[in-house]
């Protein structure tokens, strides 16, 4: 059944991880009578957390799409990821929707993830209305909730209900535009009249939304300021008006788990948040012409070409890869072709479905403002834009954060590296966040992400998903070395044993060179004491010697090789007996020639809130790092620049979210090296020989 464009409303529940997301998703689809039963995340029986690492962790892992019909609307609703480690799955769902539940927590208030989540809202112009939920527990506060959300982000909450009773006893909720108590019975709303001991506070609380209602409209207000009472359909005007232009934020409250105040929620929904048509109208739709590069906008209209944006992929070895889009304008219809306008290629599709948490429910086409899914597409990937053939366009992509955190995989079964490598290359294509290599210097697998959860539950899914088990260990730092003073020396290598024999003699200096400067070889022969034939055999010696390091087994960089001198035998010298002297003479002036250790520096940016900033800085400062400066960002933000040594900061992410409670974020890239101090480096040699004993 395809609903027409005003009918629609694409819905992003979102919030800190624990708020109640997927318990309230599970509440709205058995209220709307689209499954049978209320599912719970204590018996994993929920429709949207199926993946097995989200029941056995009870958290949501990865976003997912559920549908319902109420009062002839259809809702398309994402459950989202809260959690700091997944939440970049959460934004790009952000990017498809047009309007957003924001759960807030009767116990915790506003958390650190929510207001992170809620940034992401305010990037893309979404309105939003907050549910405050768990009311029914111990210790349950909603004017807490409430006072703390206009708090966290200075904009006017609006109580549209309040609730009637609190912790066990919290039984129902006020209806203020109406006017009217609704009690529930096992999730089962009757109306009431207000009972006389909320009387006082429901009157409190609808005079302060009428006020709010009535600065919506200059009209509205003269009104109201002459003593005139404002009519039901006049305050549902002016709600609707102030939601969707985001000029303050509508609040409910109810309980997900007991489905106390799930109707109410659900008809706030339908006149608070906008239709695609009418979000079209805050944030107009527009990209690329493909054709002429101009900019160009779309209407969700079925009479428009066809635009699309993929906001998720599921990897799945067996039903193989999902495409989740979101329709902008025209209509995919089944069976047919379709434009990747990212990549530049024609791409069929086959059938169409929606989902409903894992279960696919086929349909023909999907129009404007729908959210729907495709199997088995070869080259789209998360953010693509798909277009009509004719028409292309270009959306703008979602812009993914650095991955935080890198850890060392290794297969547990040897000669499985090929394996791991393939099944990566899947989970890669459903979660952008990740990212995978091979380092040229340790040779070790790397595998980064947004946390140490993100990366331990990625290995959990490649062993479920493709039977690949994996250890992780904290990665290899690239040490260098290097040396410090100049030095001469020899290397001869004389071999007799009968027949023809081995000689090279050769004579070297070697010297620094200033950081980043890399190797130099210089040929300083003269008169023929080495034949011109031997000279890079000399050379190539020192070079394949450098790798295995002078001291720790670190590769040698920075220095001058200059060849001076020498001799050779006529009959026993050789390419290979040169080369040997080369590595050998290397190997004899190192001694005298203060080899020292070098370090991999970081350049690294961190934002955090201005309380943290001392934290911030003293842990940096403990870790070797030199700040570099403090430059202050907008919402009460600093951004502190550094140089820190690699060494230090492998596991930075989950030291700055203890030390920010969540809120810090940073990113980093490669600097420069320098000189390790003198102490680590005698314990980095000593780990170093105890590696190569254990071997």
């Amino acid at each position: 059944m395809n609903f027409e464009v005003d009918k629609i409303r694409n819905i992003a529940v979102i919030a800190h991880g624990g708020a109640g997301k997927t318990s309230l998703v599970e509440a709205i689809l058995f209220d709307s009578k689209t499954t049978d039963r209320l599912g719970s995340i204590q018996d994993g029986t929920t429709v949207t957390d199926y993946e097995t690492e989200e029941i056995n962790r009870k958290i949501t892992i990865s976003s997912a799409p559920a549908f319902c019909s109420w009062n002839g609307y259809r809702l398309n609703l994402i459950d989202t990821p809260g959690y700091i480690n997944f939440i970049e799955d959460t934004k790009c769902c952000l990017s498809a929707v047009d309007g957003a539940i924001v759960i807030v927590s009767a116990l915790s208030g506003v958390k650190a993830e929510t207001e992170k989540i809620w940034q992401f809202a305010c990037k893309y112009e979404i309105p939003r209305l907050v549910f405050i939920n768990k009311l029914d527990r111990e210790n349950a506060n909603f004017q807490m909730a409430l006072s703390d959300l206009e708090k966290s982000y200075g904009s006017t909450a609006i109580p549209l209900n309040i609730p009637m009773g609190a912790e066990n006893n919290f039984e129902g909720v006020i209806d203020l535009v109406h006017q009217k108590a609704i009690k529930f019975n096992n999730g089962n709303p009757s109306e009431i009249a207000i009972p006389d001991a909320y009387k006082t506070d429901a009157e409190e609380y609808r005079k302060k939304m009428i006020e709010k209602v009535a600065e919506m409209d200059d009209a509205l207000l003269e009104k109201y300021l002459e003593g005139g009472e404002l009519t039901t359909e006049e305050i549902k005007k002016g709600l609707r008006e102030g939601s969707i232009t985001r000029r303050f934020i509508p609040v409910v409250c109810g309980s997900a788990t007991r489905n106390i105040g799930i109707h109410q929620l659900l008809e706030i929904v339908i006149l608070c948040l906008p239709s695609p048509a009418e979000k079209a109208n805050i944030t107009p739709i527009h990209g690329k012409d493909m054709k002429t590069g101009e900019d160009v906008k779309r209407i969700p209209a079925e009479s428009e070409p066809l635009s699309a944006r993929v906001f998720k992929t599921i990897a799945d070895p067996f039903a193989g890869k999902l495409t989740l889009f979101r329709v902008y304008s025209g209509t995919l219809k089944a069976d047919s072709t379709i434009y990747n306008s990212t990549r530049e290629s024609k791409e069929k599709i086959g059938s169409i479905f929606y989902l409903l948490g894992k279960k696919q429910v086929p349909v023909k086409e999907a129009g404007p403002g729908e959210i729907a899914a495709v199997a088995k597409l070869k080259d789209i990937q998360t953010g693509d834009t798909i277009s009509d053939v004719g028409k292309p366009i270009l959306f703008e992509p979602v812009k993914f954060s650095d991955p935080m955190i890198s850890y060392a995989i290794e297969p547990k079964t040897r000669g499985d590296e090929e394996k791991v490598s393939t099944a990566l290359h899947r989970m890669l294509e459903e979660d952008p966040t990740l990212k995978f290599h091979r380092d040229a210097d340790t040779k070790e697998m790397i595998l980064a992400g947004m946390g140490q959860v993100h990366l331990e539950v990625t290995l959990e899914k490649l062993k479920r998903k493709f039977g690949v088990d994996v250890l992780m260990k904290t990665p290899k730092i690239p040490y260098r070395e290097t040396i410090r003073v100049s030095s001469s020396a020899q290397g001869r290598y004389k071999k007799q044993s009968g027949g023809r024999g081995q000689y090279g003699d050769c004579w070297i200096k070697i010297e620094p060179l200033p950081r980043g400067a890399g190797f130099e070889f210089v040929d300083n022969i003269v008169g023929g004491v080495i034949p011109r034939q031997y000279i890079p055999a000399v050379e190539k010696g020192i070079v394949e010697a450098m790798p295995e390091g002078l001291i720790a087994g670190y590769p040698v960089v920075d220095m001058r090789v200059t060849l001076y001198d020498g001799s050779y035998h006529t009959v026993d010298s050789s390419e290979m007996a040169f080369k040997i002297a080369g590595s050998m003479a290397l190997k004899n002036a190192a001694q005298n020639a203060k080899v020292v250790i070098l370090e991999p520096i970081v350049r690294i940016e961190v934002i955090t809130p201005d309380e943290f900033l001392g934290n911030v800085i003293g842990d940096l400062n403990s870790k070797r790092g030199k700040v570099q400066g403090v430059e202050p960002q907008a919402g009460g933000n600093q951004k502190i620049l550094a140089l820190v040594p690699m060494s230090e900061i492998l596991t930075y992410a989950n030291q700055l979210n203890s030390l920010t409670s969540g809120r810090g974020i940073y990113t980093m890239e490669a600097s420069h090296y320098e000189e390790v101090p003198s102490h680590l480096a005698q314990k980095i040699i000593a780990q170093k020989e105890e590696a190569k004993k254990a071997e």
